[in-house]
């Protein structure tokens, strides 16, 4: 089908959304029941169905690209719920991607969009020494005494962007950074497999001691684990917002760096990171020197819940006598079609008392930088998924993606409650310590 030929279609260039995935969609409406912006507003045009509607009318030639129509496309999570729910196979996921792209190579972006992919998604994550910079400064910040001399002068609540409430949300960081190195972490035992773990970003920055705690369960369950040097971040961020060729570049220096290290298994302990590592070929189709190296290099990605119960991993012996809940990460239920790995190693920790939560499913309004360019939504998405929180009665939530955890912990300091955010390897680790303590 080629309708766009009649008329000029308001996309081009190599990053437009596929005419034959477009029209896949018979608007059938069962993606509305699951999409997060749709069930908070109601409106068609905040729908997967309404969205691809606008997509065809600019393949068509029927609409121009303005900033009326971009706000519908923008307000997308990309959480892939409707993926999972569309009985046609739309990937909708890539076609968000592709046209956010041609939002970006068109130059139809918010200044806000616009300062983001400098300075965020074209300098710091690509460069991850100039990120622990500024995290350094971050955390000087945090614990100079500033922060708490700005909260009290209450400036933050003046100046413009939402200042202070980012501010409240901010995560504490470590003196202590996360990162790849030329050790090899050898597996306790016999070993059974060799993994490379990917560092990234954010959580090395942020969550260090579950990056730690991730390779000790590794090892514990006969994994020789690797931290490859000179991998970078997984490019999730960039591919999200349509940044798709500083996100190839990306991609392709941990293609490279990870089959190099002759591992196995290419772990992630982040489920953004885990999805779009695995689809590194859905990125890189177009590059003849990269697609038979990343389809190889997507077959071996695996998350670590999934990767624990495939081994199998062995359960652990203490007891930890909680209650605890899981939030489940919109890339690892949706995209990745995991529901059940991270749940199967909390029901297996002795003591533990497990309770769902009622829409564990539905995003919790992280979704990348989406907090930060659609604050809104996002906040309306976090006191949804807080009163769910709430009602199981759980001071304790547990997930599988960095995103989610500051999403929740911030959401548990502005419900003033003590309740507290780890994941879900942070636990089953806790549990092994407490074997080694018997």
């Amino acid at each position: 089908m080629n309708i766009s030929s009649k008329q000029t279609s308001g996309f081009f260039g190599l990053d437009i959304p596929s005419e034959e995935d477009l029209y896949k969609c018979v608007h059938c409406g069962l993606c509305l029941n699951v999409c997060p912006t749709y069930l908070q507003t109601g409106k068609e045009t905040e729908s997967p169905r309404g969205r691809i509607a606008f997509m065809k009318a600019v393949t068509e030639g029927r609409l121009p690209i303005t900033q009326r129509v971009s706000s519908h496309w923008d307000s997308c999570l990309a959480c892939r719920a409707c993926e999972a729910a569309c009985p046609s196979g739309v990937p909708y996921g890539q076609l968000i991607e592709d046209t956010r792209a041609q939002l970006l190579s068109q130059g139809k972006i918010t200044w806000r969009q616009r300062v983001l992919t400098i300075v965020f998604l074209h300098w710091l994550l690509p460069n991850l020494a100039l990120l622990r910079v500024q995290a350094r400064l971050i955390f000087l910040y945090q614990k100079s005494g500033l922060r708490w001399m700005l909260r009290m002068s209450r400036l933050l609540k003046i100046l413009p962007g939402n200042l202070y409430s980012l501010d409240a949300q901010m995560p504490t960081l470590s003196s202590r950074f996360f990162g790849p190195s030329d050790i090899l972490h050898k597996a306790a035992g016999r070993s059974k497999l060799k993994v490379g773990l990917l560092s990234g970003c954010v959580m090395p920055l942020i969550q260090s001691n579950t990056m730690e705690a991730a390779i000790r369960v590794l090892q514990r369950n006969g994994c020789d684990v690797v931290i490859p040097q000179n991998q970078g971040c997984c490019g999730a961020l960039n591919v999200h917002s349509g940044d798709l060729e500083m996100a190839r570049r990306m991609a392709k220096r941990n293609i490279d760096v990870f089959l190099d290290a002759g591992v196995e298994k290419i772990v992630t302990v982040s489920a953004g990171c885990g999805s779009v590592m695995k689809e590194y070929n859905n990125l890189i189709k177009n590059d003849i020197d990269y697609v038979e190296k990343s389809r190889r290099f997507g077959a071996i990605v695996v998350d670590i819940t999934e990767l624990l119960c495939d081994l199998p991993f062995r359960p652990p012996e203490s007891r930890l006598n909680m209650r605890v809940t899981y939030q489940d990460p919109c890339h690892l239920v949706h995209a990745q079609r995991n529901a059940e790995s991270p749940r199967r190693l909390l029901r297996s920790i002795h003591g533990l008392e497990f309770v769902e939560m009622e829409n564990s499913d539905i995003c919790c309004g992280a979704a990348g930088l989406f907090t930060l360019t659609q604050r809104k939504m996002s906040l309306s998405l976090l006191a949804d998924k807080m009163q769910s929180i709430l009602d199981t009665g759980c001071n304790t939530v547990a997930t599988a993606n960095p995103g989610c955890m500051i999403q929740l912990e911030g959401g548990f300091i502005q419900e003033g409650s003590a309740g507290s955010v780890v994941h879900v390897i942070d636990l089953l680790d806790r549990a092994y310590r407490l074997d080694d303590l018997s």
